[in-house]
């Protein structure tokens, strides 16, 4: 039978629920699941209608980076300066949720937030912090950051972006790629090497010299901007050097929090996957039954909801020890690269359940299945976060 008949709710887009199976909501606070609530109204209502067409085309809905701002999902976890200040809980909610909707949604937040706004606020100079903060807060100006580079990956110490002091000003020089919001930027935040040494720069567009032409051709992600940032003979002004840090500590820092929330946002795509399969289940009729009848797509079901509830939990400690200042990065490595792994087979076994229906994009599976080849690869590939736990493991370093 035609799909609106046996999904009358969800003709037109999915309407995301979310799952609870060990009360998560009665570790959260009022506050906590009123944000988790304003979120998840706010992405059935303004993302799901229309995500699907962007992802066909290849764009991002830059119409809601506004409205991302006015409802504080940007730099939430910050405080001061336009932001809202949220603990970490509602940093991880908000990601979750956006997620839910699909991963360019988080992935925008979480740049604007965790990589371009945090390293601003924690090392900037009050004039930096003055000059960009309310504006990326509000969704009105939009940030990218420049660590990775075409030749290095993993190895970020390795990078051969380089600025040279000039007296007046800083000469930048070299390239970055995989630039999530890049051509769409209006200032970067980007590290390169002065005299040996790892610095943040703040890079506006408009500077001469500086471009960042989108790529195109990707089959993951496709809803999110992604560039590669060129500099030929920069001038950045000397007040446009990040004051506050030195080394890699800076960009790792960010990579850090960064990490933090797709930790929580890949539970939002696996619980999305989750539902359609489970919706699926209960309607899609075999051998004069639903499917969700055979013990086969039961097993199927019940270790997807074993997978999503362990996650779940294991963010919602995360944040508490991030919230309590006695978080370590290791614990960051465990949780990202054990909640995208999950999300990514659930993805796997939902688009299994859809059948052939699976790859259509009516449903979200193979949306979220090919996001999540990336998110698997982005901010820490999952296997040097299984080394960076080996060496807390160990006290050997085995990528060195």
């Amino acid at each position: 039978p035609p799909r609106s008949t046996l999904f009358p709710y969800t003709t037109l887009f999915p309407i995301f629920e979310g799952l609870d199976f060990y009360d998560i909501d009665g570790l959260l606070s009022e506050d906590e699941r009123g944000v988790r609530d304003t979120v998840r109204e706010w992405s059935n209502e303004r993302v799901q209608p229309i995500i699907e067409k962007h992802y066909e085309a290849g764009t991002f809905p830059s119409e809601l980076a506004p409205e991302m701002g006015e409802l504080g999902f940007l730099g939430a976890n910050l405080e001061g300066y336009g932001c809202p200040g949220l603990n970490n809980v509602m940093y991880g909610l908000i990601c979750q949720e956006l997620e839910a909707g699909d991963s360019a949604m988080r992935s925008f937040a979480s740049v604007q937030g965790s990589l371009v706004m945090f390293p601003i606020h924690a090392y900037g100079s009050e004039a930096q912090k003055e000059k960009w903060l309310p504006r990326l807060a509000s969704g009105q100006a939009i940030g990218c950051f420049g660590l990775t580079e075409p030749d290095h990956g993993s190895n970020p110490g390795g990078m051969t972006t380089k600025a040279v002091d000039k007296g007046s000003h800083y000469l930048l020089n070299g390239a970055k790629m995989w630039i999530t919001n890049g051509t769409v930027a209006d200032v970067a935040v980007v590290w390169a090497k002065l005299d040996g040494v790892v610095r943040g720069f703040i890079v506006e567009k408009g500077m001469e010299g500086f471009s960042a032409p989108e790529m195109t051709g990707k089959l993951s992600l496709r809803a999110s901007v992604t560039s590669e940032l060129v500099f030929q003979d920069v001038e950045i002004p000397k007040e446009n050097i990040l004051p506050g840090v030195t080394g890699l500590k800076g960009p790792l820092s960010c990579l850090n929090n960064a990490r933090y929330g797709i930790a929580w946002g890949a539970l939002g795509a696996a619980q999305a996957c989750f539902q359609s399969a489970r919706d699926y289940s209960l309607n899609r009729i075999q051998f004069d039954k639903p499917i969700a009848s055979f013990q086969l797509i039961q097993n199927k079901l019940a270790w997807m909801l074993r997978e999503i509830t362990k996650g779940q939990l294991l963010a919602w400690r995360l944040a508490h020890l991030k919230d309590a200042g006695t978080l370590h990065h290791e614990q960051v490595s465990l949780a990202k690269m054990n909640n995208v792994d999950i999300a990514l087979q659930i993805a796997r076994v939902a688009r299994d359940i859809h059948g052939a229906n699976g790859i259509l994009g009516e449903y979200p599976i193979m949306r979220h299945m090919a996001n999540l080849e990336s998110v698997y690869t982005y901010e820490g590939t999952h296997d040097i976060h299984n080394l960076v736990i080996g060496r807390w493991i160990t006290g050997i370093a085995a990528f060195e």
